[in-house]
């Protein structure tokens, strides 16, 4: 077992159970939908690629870490099909504009004043994150970041997006060889 596995224990089949029944389902939203919507449905044009979701706030002191982290994955792994969707907390959107403005983002951002999307995915603290592999099965959840973590969460994204590239070159080989 991974240590990132034993240390989600049994909270990894609740979080698979949350975020399949998210993907799979539209009517499992029953508050207002906006952001919800928003961020399934660009999920689910991301599918087949391996998403990294991260959910932040102006007030957040990792999250001013994390964006420059999260612009570098982008422009490392965005053509090895990686893509980043960020949901940000705030609940007045001129925050989170003041907050970029010190933090730029190169990825897509969808804004949530009214915390809909925290209350479906029961998040535990600030910055925290969602690994969604090619296939679209949720593969873990981080809460926090730091340098220690940034080195662990581009690890476990390089692993996602080589298994995946992995699978496109045996898929493509199968292909040829018929």
């Amino acid at each position: 077992m991974s240590p990132l596995a034993s240390r989600l224990g049994d909270g990894k089949v609740i979080l698979k159970s949350l975020l399949t029944v998210f993907l799979l389902t539209s009517s499992w939203v029953s508050v207002r939908a906006d952001a919800v919507s928003d961020l399934k449905q660009r999920i689910q044009d991301a599918h087949g690629k391996v998403i990294y979701v991260d959910f932040w706030a102006s007030w957040c002191k990792p999250c001013r870490h994390s964006f420059p982290w999260m612009n570098d994955m982008k422009r490392k792994y965005e053509s090895h099909g990686l893509s980043i969707i960020t949901v940000n907390l705030d609940k007045e959107r001129h925050l989170a504009e003041g907050f970029l403005k010190e933090n730029p983002a190169e990825f897509d951002i969808i804004y949530d004043e009214n915390g809909d999307t925290a209350r479906q995915f029961k998040l535990k603290g600030m910055p925290m994150s969602f690994v969604i592999d090619r296939s679209g099965k949720p593969v873990s959840s981080h809460v926090g970041f730091n340098e220690e973590k940034q080195k662990e969460y581009e690890n476990e994204l390089r692993k996602l997006l080589q298994a995946g590239m992995e699978n496109q070159t045996l898929k493509k080989e199968a292909t040829n060889e018929q």
